[in-house]
């Protein structure tokens, strides 16, 4: 059971969760509404997103180290209030490719302080990591689900710029959440990561290599799909519109399959985060890679039914695997720097996660939309690679397998 302010916590972190994936989400599911509106070639208009999922990484660090130092409550309220007017900037200006491009490197900059500090608040002041992180996971997740299905549908009605506006407000919400459930700043749970600084130094290196590859995926994956869902869903789009009989539009229903996609992720994170409480988090990491690695290779060359089920296998455990990823995190590193810890991380699998967008980018234009996904499956094949390397390393580690028995207890 969590006590007061372990619930306090929770609330918090997990609206800020769901809204720092909300945010980065909004732009992929506007992708091809953005192109007809501002008459630009696919590549270029993508290219505007750039910096906000660049920063959305790069920051990550420096935000954590600041956490570290400082209040992380009030860096939650900045990450509310910051997301909230950049949002509202980019609804001003979506007739402009630079004005654009700007308010979403704000975006992606404020967000950034939410990994770090979230996550962070979460292994310093919750008993049950595990399970936390995996409810956490659960409404990052319950982000990307309504990030698409929302951005489709009003731009459906309204139009890109309502679509922004609508976003700023609700990173806003998040403040009047903030005060109406304050926080103490949590204190580190004595369970939790080693005692010193460099016990599993070498060990979290190679973890920070796997989770680079793991934000690849992600970021490339999360950046194309409902893309790539518009245009190769073609015989469900037309189903669709017969059996209703009304004029639907194909982003709206791309919008909406992939959605129901990231819906089902959420069990994912679920069953990841219970899995990752119970069982070794290195062997659940490994496994649920395994299993996503041959399903996005085959995504390439699926469309309509076939390509939705593959999908649906894929994020299922591509974002099942976040909960022991993150548990790992925690497990290898020392208490008093979480926060930067996790800084870390993100910097890695956002940051250099966000070359995916100019990889990608470039893949559709020299040889089409569907090879990005050849090229993510490479990339999943190189991070079970790693994995293994790690489980390997770790085998003989005593301290490890009783930092295990302590969290499970």
């Amino acid at each position: 059971m969590l006590n007061h302010q372990e619930r306090r916590i929770l609330i918090i972190t997990c609206f800020g969760h769901f809204m720092s994936h909300f945010n980065m989400l909004v732009f992929p599911a506007l992708l091809l509404p953005l192109t007809t509106h501002m008459n630009l070639p696919m590549a270029q208009v993508l290219g505007l997103s750039f910096w906000m999922y660049l920063l959305f990484g790069l920051t990550a660090l420096p935000w954590g180290m600041i956490a570290d130092r400082w209040d992380a409550k009030s860096l939650m309220s900045l990450f509310f209030l910051g997301a909230g007017l950049s949002s509202a900037a980019a609804a001003m200006w979506v007739n402009s490719p630079m004005g654009l491009a700007l308010s979403l490197a704000g975006i992606g900059l404020f967000s950034g302080i939410y990994h770090p500090i979230g996550l962070g608040m979460i292994s310093k002041g919750v008993g049950r990591m595990s399970m936390a992180l995996g409810y956490n996971g659960m409404f990052g997740n319950l982000g990307l689900t309504m990030a698409p299905l929302l951005s489709g549908i009003i731009n459906w009605i309204w139009g890109p710029a309502a679509v922004y506006f609508v976003l700023g407000g609700l990173n806003i919400a998040g403040m009047g959440l903030m005060m109406a459930f304050p926080l103490q700043e949590p204190e580190a749970q004595e369970q939790h990561g080693p005692e010193n600084g460099n016990g599993f130094l070498h060990a979290f290196l190679i973890l920070l290599v796997a989770m680079m590859l793991g934000g690849l995926a992600y970021r490339g994956a999360t950046v194309i799909t409902p893309a790539y869902f518009e245009l190769k869903n073609g015989l469900i789009f037309q189903k669709l519109s017969g059996l209703w009989n009304v004029e639907l539009s194909s982003n709206l229903v791309a919008t909406t399959t992939i959605s129901l996609i990231y819906l089902v992720g959420i069990l994912g994170q679920y069953a990841g985060g219970r899995v990752a409480e119970r069982f070794d988090p290195r062997l659940s990491y490994l496994i649920f890679h395994a299993i996503a690695m041959p399903a996005v290779f085959l995504m390439a060359i699926a469309s309509d039914i076939p390509l939705i089920i593959l999908a649906l296998i894929y994020f299922f455990f591509l974002l099942g695997a976040q909960p022991s990823e993150n548990t790992l995190v925690a497990r290898l590193t020392p208490r008093r720097l979480h926060h930067s810890a996790y800084g870390t991380k993100f910097i890695l699998t956002f940051g250099v996660g966000s070359l995916a967008v100019k990889m990608v980018g470039g893949i559709q234009g020299i040889w089409g939309i569907e090879a990005t996904y050849a090229a993510l499956g490479m990339i999943s094949l190189g991070l079970v690679s790693v994995v293994v390397f790690l489980i390997r390393y770790t085998k003989h580690k005593d301290e490890f397998e009783s930092k295990g028995m302590q969290d499970a207890a």
